[in-house]
């Protein structure tokens, strides 16, 4: 019998697991569709991958954001001043028509997640995606005295409608814009970054958020789910269709992460400290926390250690102390002396071929397999060690991906401030521990360190190609 089968919540599955990092590395089964088909309907590839990558730099895509997001919606007067309690970045300016990422932090200024945040009329906020972040949201609603009311619509794998609330596109590539106009209908205003409009196409009102994932006129639609697929995608397929629109399966869609420079799910940092224990009680069992799923070279004994804070994350720019937020005390310590820093890790072409040529060896075990165009043998939270080349630790690597616009292997990675420098070469370890895990994902291997040169993230060579060729 599992241990979620025989607890309640998630202190309970702690209390009764031995050891946290070895259950969430070897026997969680994974929380996210990224690592499980099994979990969306959202086909893995409608045509392939590699002309599914080239659409968002050359002509257009249409990416089927429908089921993998949960969304909250929060309404009431305090609706905002309990957002801004929880979120590090300053909501001031926030209001109809604007959208922000909101980051929320534990006491000890470490992440807990982020989601995108619309401000939409009559006192009401929508939060889209992030799991633990909206959990953590609902948590401060329910033990807190916030005069406010919320609604969630979790994705389709763990709603109990077995369906949405609403339906959401994301249409983006140099051909965007010129689709988008088309299919919008009457007189549609000029929408910038970030903010939102509502818009009617084939008749249904949509809210439209401006929003990129390849550094073109991006469009994040959505819309009631029912008018979804039939009407609204129907009327973007027919007129994108002039203009070399694709459909793209999951598969291209986790690779979109690398050009852009995000790094998704960090590990909540809630499974320590008396102060979460409450939470952790109200948590269940097999809530997505309970689910993680970690990956890589990177197997630590203490659950501390993949804890984060958003400066690692490279949200630095975005933590903002003109107001009061959980974990403000701490962040302005650590804004102070920050340690590590966000880049982009290009492997290098040889060391590519070597691993892969080792599928060939006919006398030896294998290196890690990677996988295109996404690499996490995990599902949500990969972490691959990291080493300057005079052998010294000097940070951790997510998920691998592989983009055939740019023709790279990247790794985005938190690396030491003063250990590491653009253009550098470093070494990372590929491959996990003692021949791999129990994850039915990861077969048998040898680990391996793969040389790789450290870039900008977000990279800006391929934004400034995409535009070129707009």
């Amino acid at each position: 019998m599992s241990a979620e089968s025989t607890t309640r919540s998630l202190q309970d599955l702690i209390d009764a697991t031995p050891d946290m990092v070895e259950y969430l590395y070897n026997d969680s089964p994974g929380a996210h569709s990224r690592g499980r088909a099994d979990l969306t309907p959202v086909r893995q590839e409608f045509t392939n991958w590699r002309d599914e990558q080239r659409s968002w730099r050359e002509t257009a895509v249409l990416f089927d954001q429908s089921h993998h997001m949960p969304e909250l919606i929060v309404k009431g007067p305090d609706a905002k001043k309990l957002l801004s309690w929880i979120g590090v970045n300053s909501l001031a300016n926030l209001e109809p028509g604007r959208a922000k990422q909101l980051i929320g932090v534990n006491e000890h200024g470490q992440m807990i997640g982020d989601c995108i945040l619309y401000a939409l009329e009559d006192e009401t906020y929508e939060l889209v995606s992030s799991m633990p972040l909206l959990n953590w949201v609902e948590y401060q609603i329910q033990t807190g005295d916030w005069d406010v009311t919320y609604e969630r619509d979790n994705n389709t794998s763990d709603n109990p409608a077995g369906t949405r609330k609403l339906f959401r596109y994301q249409l983006d590539g140099p051909n965007a814009g010129a689709i988008f106009d088309e299919v919008a209908e009457g007189d549609v205003p000029e929408i910038g970054p970030f903010r939102t409009a509502r818009v009617r196409i084939a008749g249904v009102e949509c809210l439209v958020l401006r929003h990129s994932m390849s550094g073109h006129r991006g469009y994040e639609i959505s819309g009631p789910y029912d008018q979804g697929e039939s009407v609204v995608l129907a009327a973007i397929l027919e007129a994108g269709a002039r203009y070399g629109l694709l459909r793209a399966g999951a598969k291209t869609y986790y690779s979109a992460s690398f050009e852009g420079g995000w790094m998704a799910y960090p590990l909540p940092a809630i499974y320590s400290g008396d102060e979460l224990r409450a939470y952790r009680e109200w948590l269940p069992a097999d809530s997505w926390e309970g689910k993680f799923q970690l990956a890589g070279s990177f197997r630590p004994d203490r659950i501390e250690d993949y804890y984060v804070t958003p400066y690692e994350m490279g949200y630095g720019k975005l933590v903002s102390f003109d107001h009061d937020f959980i974990g403000r005390a701490a962040l302005e310590e650590i804004a102070e002396h920050p340690t590590r820093t966000k880049v982009t890790l290009v492997w290098e072409k040889e060391e590519i071929l070597k691993v892969m040529g080792s599928l060939f060896d006919e006398d030896e075990l294998p290196y890690k397999y990677i996988e295109l165009p996404v690499a996490d043998y995990g599902n949500l939270t990969h972490r691959d060690e990291v080493y300057s080349l005079d052998g010294e630790l000097i940070g951790l690597a997510t998920k691998v991906g592989y983009t055939i616009n740019e023709r790279k292997l990247i790794s985005l990675a938190m690396v030491d401030l003063d250990r590491v420098a653009i253009g550098d070469e470093v070494e990372i370890v590929w491959g996990e521990p003692n021949g791999g895990s129990r994850k039915p994902r990861v077969e048998r291997h040898r680990q391996v360190r793969v040389r790789a040169t450290v870039a900008p993230a977000p990279n800006p060579a391929p934004a400034a190609r995409a535009k070129a060729t707009a």
